[in-house]
């Protein structure tokens, strides 16, 4: 190791624990330890350019644990981005650009927001796939626009996630290699030794699941057998790769080091001196940076400005060559859609009958057809959810076509954040799918999609009880209310072919929030949009239906769903019983939220008795029912048996939601 590498080697230490100790709050084991080999990642090996950081074809890189956020911000500044010392003096700090985990779109140079621990290594899956879908749609020949790696330092607690063993084991079968985990192995964790939670042998579980494993046994101190160990990494292309280094927590720290009391505090302003002494920095230097370290780091930012530079040049000849694919490309990058990409999309006709999972499949093929770009996959269940793009091909069958269905397996935490790491990357727009009650195994992925504006599209089918005889495991109750409370997500029950097209469409349009399109199972009618409603306002996310007989209705049945249906029906019975019927259907609580409030007081205005009608929890309708109206659902479990038994002993029949709202009318 040369004294100027160990220099900026300290320097990133230095800098690290003295923001964290500025803001009596942090992490300063992962830095110390792991400054060695993030810095010959970013020295030798990281193609960025800090001018760019937006650039197409850069290297990614993913902080996985990201409570060592000081590690990232450290790097950033020092190899040029713009994040100026004052934004490592407010680490933690409000409206800082260095938050105390990294955030996406918040600092440049942030790939993902990680911190829940296991989804940025994940991530990091689904930024390789995206690379290898990309290089396989655009390069022809000698014409490569697309060539990068993506890496990710990993920790200890990363792999223990059950997350992290789903996406290593699809990386793996995928043999994804361009994509490289370093490995920060401390043997430490929060509570104290791994060893008291985990024993096993990470090279063999990695090798079986068919990596590409290398050991680096001095992490402290062996910059070259890291770099070696990284080259290796690149020259493998058949096989992801996990390296090993084996570090010491809280490297230098005289009283902490290679203990879990660094792992999550300051260590304190005695031990901060003491550390600096360690290291052979001045003790009285704070957020100090040698003008050398910058000398040395300007020459890997400097090497990735050539690269960036020569990756314009190579463009402008692809473009010159295949013009069609690289605006193509462009259009891709940038999230915009062709010109007149949903024109005659795909329609169904009044009267036919249809589960909103089929017409969702067909949409989503006619989509297909017309943004080359769009990929994803199911939960093992493409059969079930209809989302099998045909004649495209699996991912992992040709290694030389853009084949574009991803079989994810039984693996559906992983496919959430596998998703989220193509949203990330860029250049792709991505779905999954699975049945609407394991959207539970997919919250922490849906939630992050969510947080980062991330454009993912995610089908869940077999949407509530008319699962039916699968019973009550299979069948949602309180999951569309607990998808409504995440902010800045769009959920949609549409409630017939006709608002699943248009459904699909807001989802495709939609670049600042992920959608959730929950679809039934069961056959529904394709309404008469020449009786009912014009389908076009489902943008809106709720318009009127079918009007009441009289100017001022009695009621107001709103519905989502296959219970629009159920709301159309139950409206003669109670217009024969001299109330007159309002419906609306509601099939996004959000776009309706979008709307202005004249729109919104004109879909529910404020007479009558209204009412929500939904198959599943009730939480949450209050907010458009009132304190006085009535909510028409299940706050209760399933049951298995045929979907019209379960229906007639749950109450979810036109007759009885006619005499629940009579006796609800008689009690006002």
């Amino acid at each position: 190791m040369s004294d100027l590498d160990l220099l900026a080697i300290n320097t990133i230490r230095t800098l690290s624990i003295d923001a964290i100790q500025k803001a009596n709050s942090g992490h300063p084991g992962l830095p110390m330890g792991a400054a060695p080999m993030a810095f010959v990642l970013w020295q030798r090996h990281l193609k960025f350019d800090p001018a760019e950081p937006n650039w197409q074809d850069r290297d990614r890189f993913v902080l996985s644990p990201g409570h060592g956020s000081m590690l990232l911000y450290s790097l950033l500044h020092l190899y040029g981005f713009p994040l100026p010392m004052e934004e490592l003096q407010k680490f933690r700090q409000w409206e800082s650009r260095t938050p105390g985990h990294p955030e996406f779109g918040h600092t440049a140079g942030v790939e993902a927001t990680t911190g829940p621990l296991g989804q940025g290594s994940v991530n990091a899956i689904g930024m390789a796939i995206a690379e290898r879908f990309a290089a396989q749609r655009l390069n022809r020949g000698e014409h490569k626009p697309v060539d990068h790696f993506t890496y990710a330092l990993v920790s200890d607690g990363d792999l223990m996630e059950g997350l992290n063993y789903e996406g290593a084991s699809l990386a793996g079968h995928l043999g994804l290699g361009r994509l490289i985990y370093l490995h920060d192995s401390n043997d430490i964790s929060l509570d104290g030794p791994l060893e008291l939670a985990f024993s096993e042998d990470t090279a063999i579980r990695y090798e079986a699941a068919g990596w590409h494993v290398q050991t680096v046994a001095d992490g402290d101190t062996d910059l070259e057998g890291i770099d070696a160990a990284i080259a290796a990494a690149k020259a493998e292309t058949a096989k992801p790769s996990l390296i090993i280094v084996k570090t010491t927590i809280g490297y230098g720290s005289p009283n902490k080091a290679g203990s879990s009391s660094s792992h999550g505090s300051p260590l304190g302003a005695d031990e901060v001196a003491a550390t600096k002494r360690a290291l052979g920095w001045d003790p009285e230097h704070t957020f100090y940076v040698p003008g050398a370290v910058l000398e040395h780091t300007a020459t890997a930012s400097g090497r990735g400005a050539a690269a960036r530079a020569d990756w314009g040049t190579r463009f402008q000849a692809f473009e010159a060559a295949h013009p069609d694919l690289a605006a193509s490309a462009k259009l891709a990058d940038l999230g915009l859609l062709p010109e007149g990409w949903n024109e005659d999309l795909v329609r169904f006709e009044p009267g036919e009958r249809v589960a909103t999972r089929d017409a969702g499949g067909k949409v989503l093929n006619a989509i297909a057809g017309r943004l080359p770009w769009l990929l994803g996959g199911d939960a093992d269940l493409s059969g079930s959810t209809k989302t099998s793009l045909k004649g495209e091909g699996d991912f992992h069958d040709q290694a030389d076509s853009p084949a574009r269905n991803v079989r994810f397996g039984v693996r559906e935490h992983a496919m959430g954040a596998i998703a989220n790491g193509i949203a990330y990357h860029g250049g792709a727009r991505c779905f999954t799918a699975t049945f609407f009650v394991f959207s539970d195994y997919m919250k922490p992925a849906i939630r992050l999609a969510a947080m980062n504006h991330l454009p993912v599209v995610f089908v869940f089918t077999h949407d509530s009880i008319y699962v039916g005889e699968d019973g009550p495991t299979h069948q949602p109750i309180e999951h569309l209310a607990a998808l409504r409370a995440v902010p800045n997500l769009n959920v949609i029950r549409p409630c017939d072919a006709e608002e699943t097209r248009i459904a699909w469409e807001v989802a495709i349009e939609d670049q600042e929030r992920p959608t959730v399109l929950v679809l039934t199972r069961q056959k529904l009618e394709t309404l008469d949009r020449k009786v009912f409603g014009n389908v076009e306002q489902a943008r809106q996310g709720a318009y009127v239906l079918s009007e009441s007989s009289a100017h001022v209705a009695a009621v107001t049945l709103v519905a989502t769903g296959s219970e629009v249906h159920l709301a159309l029906a139950a409206k003669p019975l109670l217009e024969a019983a001299g109330h007159a019927t309002r419906v609306v259907s509601m099939p996004s609580q959000e776009l309706f939220e979008d709307q202005e409030p004249t729109y919104r007081r004109s879909v529910l205005r404020d007479e009558g008795l209204t009412v929500s009608i939904e198959a599943g929890s009730t939480f949450g309708w209050e907010r458009y029912t009132g304190r006085r109206g009535l909510t028409i659902g299940l706050d209760r479990y399933g049951a298995s048996a045929p979907a019209e038994v379960i229906a007639e002993h749950l109450g979810l029949t036109p007759e009885s939601v006619a005499e629940r709202v009579i006796q609800a009318l008689s009690a006002v």
